[in-house]
């Protein structure tokens, strides 16, 4: 007999969702199943329909609760400075230790919009233009301030972005580099893309 979580709603739907992240990061959303995720929770598969009413609601509230995570966390993290080098020095570590603390949500959240209806998707590419307007305003407000020497502050967040996101696909904890060594040289590769005038050694 599948061994169930007990009572706890909440409990209930967490479990659910990190089952769907690991499974779906592995193998894809099309191809895992809500039958394959109940096994996984130990729950019968009528059970998910109690917190989602399909899979491709599950997919959706994935994605939005990865993005909203990042934007409230940003919100509390984010230094109290009008300085932008020391805010985008801030952005940076806070978005590669979110990245690799949340490796598998990171890969889902990128390779999983294709699954998206187009209204799901218009909500999450939304949500996604949120955080990237948040590197966007550190940026401009560099380049006003004469911190920064950028052509287009929005091409530079799209590589800013690509370039500290990809790091979840590769890093390893106990590999060559610890992670404050890491965000120390990602920082200076950032800001050597964004022109800073100083460049942290």
């Amino acid at each position: 007999m599948a061994r169930t979580t007990g009572s706890d709603g909440a409990r209930t739907e967490e479990a659910i969702r990190s089952a769907a992240i690991e499974l779906i990061a592995a193998r894809g959303f099309e191809a895992t199943t809500l039958r394959e995720i109940a096994e996984k929770v130990g729950v019968q598969p009528g059970t998910i329909y109690r917190y989602f009413p399909s899979k491709a609601q599950l997919l959706v509230e994935l994605l939005v609760e990865h993005l909203e995570f990042l934007l409230e966390q940003w919100a509390l993290q984010r230094p109290a400075t009008d300085d932008p080098v020391e805010a985008l020095r801030a952005f940076v570590d806070f978005h590669v230790r979110s990245h690799t603390l949340r490796r598998r949500e990171v890969f889902v959240a990128n390779m999983e919009l294709r699954s998206l209806a187009p209204a799901d998707r218009r909500r999450v590419v939304s949500l996604r233009r949120r955080y990237e307007d948040l590197l966007t305003g550190i940026l401009r407000d560099g380049v006003e301030r004469g911190a920064f020497q950028l052509p287009d502050a929005r091409i530079a967040t799209f590589a800013i972005l690509a370039m500290l996101t990809g790091v979840g696909a590769w890093y390893r904890e106990g590999g060559r580099l610890g992670k404050r060594d890491l965000i120390d040289m990602y920082t200076r590769m950032v800001m050597q893309c964004a022109g800073a005038a100083t460049v942290p050694a």
